[in-house]
């Protein structure tokens, strides 16, 4: 296995084709495209009939064309990468564009992938949920939501602890 280096950090890749790794793998593969900003990696492990949707926007993007596109479009360009720990079958340190993966979970088909975000011009970071399903050993559909960050109400203060 060779290293592969994304923002600074190695990792080792294990040889063999997409259809041969187990969802997980391909999982832990994907997000690591998706942070390491690897648009081909990305491309190679999504669906030909892959779908992503933003609920909250109303917007549906249909094949990895078009969910590629998108990225090498984003105004300004995607904000520069921070190191952080991923958490989930094997803690690794990866580098991130747009924030901080705290975890990802999953069994089967479908896994739940969680960051924060902070987008340019804004101080506070953002949660978004990407909910990841599988389908032939690759990425067929992704459900992104995403949470501004917002003031705890003081009513509540006495059965809650601050985070």
């Amino acid at each position: 296995m060779a290293p592969n280096l994304i923002g600074g950090v190695a990792f080792r890749e294990e040889e063999g084709s997409v259809s041969e790794k187990s969802n997980r793998e391909v999982v832990d593969r994907y997000v690591r495209a998706i942070v390491g900003r690897d648009l081909d990696t990305q491309d190679q492990l999504r669906h030909p009939d892959y779908v992503s949707e933003y609920p909250q926007s109303g917007e549906r993007i249909r094949g990895p064309r078009n969910a590629r596109t998108i990225l090498e479009n984003y105004p300004g360009g995607v904000p520069p990468s921070a190191n952080v720990l991923v958490k989930g079958s094997e803690d690794q340190w990866v580098a991130t564009p747009v924030g901080t993966l705290l975890r990802v979970i999953g069994t089967g088909d479908v896994y739940t992938a969680l960051f924060t975000v902070v987008y340019p011009g804004d101080t506070l970071p953002w949660h978004v949920m990407g909910i990841i399903e599988l389908r032939d050993g690759k990425c067929a559909k992704e459900t992104i939501v995403f949470g501004a960050p917002f003031d705890a109400p003081a009513w509540r203060s006495q059965w809650v602890e601050r985070m």
